[in-house]
């Protein structure tokens, strides 16, 4: 017999288990089990090909004809002809052209999928199928396949669904009676399976009522295991103790109001009330804020700044790069002015300094930084990663504040309030817009405040897809477009995916910017989910071919992340001061770049990046009294998904829709911290917007059973899958280092 923690060599043999394990990263039968289906196919009475109708779900019985691969638009396209004796059907693939090797002419197979029509033939797009070996009875075949609920899992080349469905059974079999940490009055509440009923009716249904029954209770105890972790975050941080941090009516805060050049917005004061009631409390505010780029996030996070250096505090900006840092530090120094300068010539005596802590400090600069943190004559610390490092002391760390929050983990957050006397306060932003049910379970821990309004004077941008597939010749018109911009003494952003071309630059596909906006929308983003095919423009290309052609006579210059700090520093210092016409750039320009005069911007391939990673982009235009514009060039076929895609980002500046459409177009992943890529997932089946009741009922009864006993000691099995959880979360933090 087996339990959940036996080991999947010792079940299914070494061959298979090292299968499970470089395909999908098994090692135990609980990871086998909780590899669910996607979907189920029903096996009913076999089709006759000449009976099918478009958008018909069926599974024939055929003989592979004829198979070949051919090169269209980048890809590798396989088609195959089935024959059942009177009618025929292709089979159609798109980049696995190693099927070829298993649908050789001449073999037969049960293949199942949907009725679609292309060039007026009926074909099967990417099917299931089953061959039949050869020399086996092909009745007892159909017997085996046909007439069931048949789970259809995500598999591999080494692994088709089959024998995934064939190691479910075995492990099944053998699988013994296993500890429920579902509280027997939750699972009778909702009239939930127990979790070894859930596990069989998942993987071997006889009806759909059980798969619908299952999947809620596995998806509702997902759901409970976040909720629970994030309650018992929430408890602790009440129980803390923290030193209020009231604004003076004559300190800083009323002067910096006073010599800024703009009013607040009616959202910026709210959200500025509601933080300043938090900085009253005894114990640590614990707040997010987020906000559309250009919604005026910085004031207010300055504003609480000012607050806690008005009591004797200090307070730390953590940035996820040094770019941004840089532009945070010259940002706050230009707001402040001389209340920046205490000490110093132009400098009044109530003020405070800044100190900028990034790793390319020399040792010598380095030492003055660090001694103005330790001494407390800085009372504004802004920096990256570098203030994490051992050296650095604070005189009274106050309160902490993160920028671009889902490039952090909980752990980065810990690490910086250890070096705090008194458990700081907590103000962490975003500019990505988050849709509720996201809030609820990655910031599950945090009050949230929204800014949606836009400070006066801000134009709206205007979005238009270049769709090269279809009319190359838009793409002359965009140019003379960007001609035409510069012609009024305006500037251009021009954005592609890659700095370099050919090989050495393929395995970028996906950027790390990428992948953290995917963890932070609470998904998993797979290569085949941006990217689309062929050849992406490279930067260090597409520039001086510009620069020769279409925008020739332009002053044109690049940026991206492979220059040296002085030369990015640089360049975008020649840029904001007009020196430029034209920058083109890979996505460093994403956030922290801040020119109101560029105007425009063409963001080349512009299926390849995600929904919420555009609405970023085109942020960078429209900053100031000029009207914005964005071109999203794309390659991409009319009908395709990534057109769509792009179609969604042109028809609205609502962040938060797009947010949402975002969401919805990928798979949830870890959300509990960081994007840890490699490791495996703790949400298989939640989806935050489809789920949005489970995660409220978990939710409320995470709370339930927090407030009656917050240590989870009257539910034994469930305290110690939640440790379990949070001891994964802690081992994917330690080993992406």
């Amino acid at each position: 017999m087996a339990n959940l923690e036996t080991r999947l060599s010792d079940l299914l043999g070494d061959r298979t288990a090292k299968v499970l394990a470089s395909g999908f990263g098994m090692s135990s039968v609980e990871d086998l089990l909780r590899h669910y289906p996607r979907r189920y196919v029903v096996r009913g009475e076999l089709s006759d090909i000449g009976a099918l109708a478009e958008g018909d779900e069926v599974t024939v019985l055929a003989e592979v004809e004829s198979v070949r691969v051919r090169r269209a638009n980048g890809r590798n396209i396989l088609e195959a002809i089935l024959s059942d004796g009177s009618a025929k059907l292709s089979l159609t693939y798109f980049n696995q052209p190693w099927r070829e090797k298993e649908l050789r002419a001449g073999r037969s197979g049960l293949f199942a999928g949907k009725v679609g029509i292309f060039n007026g033939k009926r074909q099967l797009s990417h099917p299931d199928y089953q061959l039949i070996p050869d020399g086996e009875d092909v009745d007892a075949a159909i017997a085996e396949f046909a007439g069931k609920y048949l789970p259809v899992y995500p598999a591999t080349a080494k692994l088709p669904t089959w024998k995934i469905t064939a190691c479910q059974k075995l492990a099944l079999d053998s699988l013994d009676e296993i500890a429920d940490y579902l509280p027997a009055q939750i699972a009778t509440k909702f009239n939930y399976p127990d979790l070894k009923s859930a596990f069989i009716y998942l993987h071997q249904p006889e009806d759909l009522d059980q798969v619908e029954r299952a999947r809620e209770r596995l998806t509702f105890d997902e759901a409970l295991l976040l909720q629970l972790i994030l309650a018992q975050r929430r408890a602790e941080i009440r129980s803390q103790s923290a030193v209020p941090r009231p604004i003076r009516n004559d300190g800083l805060v009323a002067a910096f109001e006073a010599q800024l050049p703009f009013k607040l917005t009616d959202g910026q004061i709210e959200v500025g009330n509601e933080i300043e009631k938090d900085l009253l409390q005894p114990h640590p505010m614990h707040r997010l804020l987020q906000g559309e780029v250009g919604s005026g996030k910085t004031v207010i996070a300055l504003r609480a700044i000012l607050a806690v250096v008005d009591s004797g505090g200090q307070a730390a900006l953590l940035a996820p790069t040094e770019v941004l840092a840089q532009q945070h530090y010259k940002t706050i120094s230009a707001l402040l002015g001389p209340l920046a300068q205490a000490g110093m010539l132009g400098g009044i005596g109530e003020g405070t300094q800044l100190a900028l802590l990034t790793g390319s400090l020399n040792a010598a600069n380095r030492k003055l930084v660090l001694g103005k943190i330790a001494s407390g004559e800085a009372g504004i610390v802004i920096g990256t990663h570098a203030l994490l490092s051992e050296g650095v002391n604070f005189h009274d760390l106050g309160l902490i504040v993160i920028d671009e929050q889902h490039r952090f983990g909980v752990e980065q957050r810990d690490a910086l309030k250890l070096k705090a006397q008194m458990p700081p306060h907590l103000l962490v932003m975003t500019a990505t817009p988050i849709p509720r049910t996201v809030a609820m379970t990655i910031f599950g821990d945090l009050d949230i405040s929204t800014l949606r309004q836009l400070p006066a004077g801000r134009t709206p941008i205007e979005t238009h897809v270049v769709a090269v597939a279809e009319k190359p010749h838009f793409l002359d018109r965009a140019w003379v477009r960007v001609r035409e911009e510069v012609a009024k003494g305006h500037q251009v952003y021009v954005v592609a995916p890659r700095i370099v071309g050919g090989s050495e630059d393929k395995k970028s596909t996906i950027t790390e910017r990428d992948r953290n906006m995917a963890a932070l929308m609470g998904a998993t983003l797979e290569e085949d989910q941006i990217t689309g095919e062929g050849e992406m423009t490279a930067v260090e290309e597409l520039a001086p071919s510009l620069a020769a052609g279409a925008l020739k006579s332009l002053k044109i210059a690049v940026l991206h992340g492979r220059l040296s700090s002085e030369e990015k520093d640089a360049t975008m210092a020649a840029f904001a001061n007009h020196q430029i016409d034209v920058l083109v750039a890979t996505t460093v320009i994403e956030v922290g770049v801040d020119v109101p005069n560029a105007s425009m911007m063409v963001i080349m391939d512009a299926d390849r990046f995600g929904v919420s990673q555009l609405h970023q982009l085109r942020g960078r235009v429209g900053r100031g009294k000029i009207a914005g514009l964005c071109l999203l060039v794309s390659g991409a076929e009319a009908d395709s998904p990534a057109m769509a895609r792009l179609s969604a980002v042109a028809a609205t500046l609502d962040g938060f829709e797009l947010s949402r459409i975002d969401l919805d177009q990928r798979r949830e992943g870890d959300v509990l911290g960081r994007a840890q890529s490699g490791t495996r997932s703790h949400l298989r089946l939640l989806r935050v917007l489809r789920d949005e009741h489970l995660i409220e009922e978990a939710r409320r009864v995470s709370n339930s059973l927090i407030a009656e006993d917050a240590s989870l000691l009257k539910w034994p099995a469930l305290a110690a899958e939640v440790e379990s959880l949070k001891a994964e979360e802690r081992s994917a933090f330690l080993d992406k280092g």
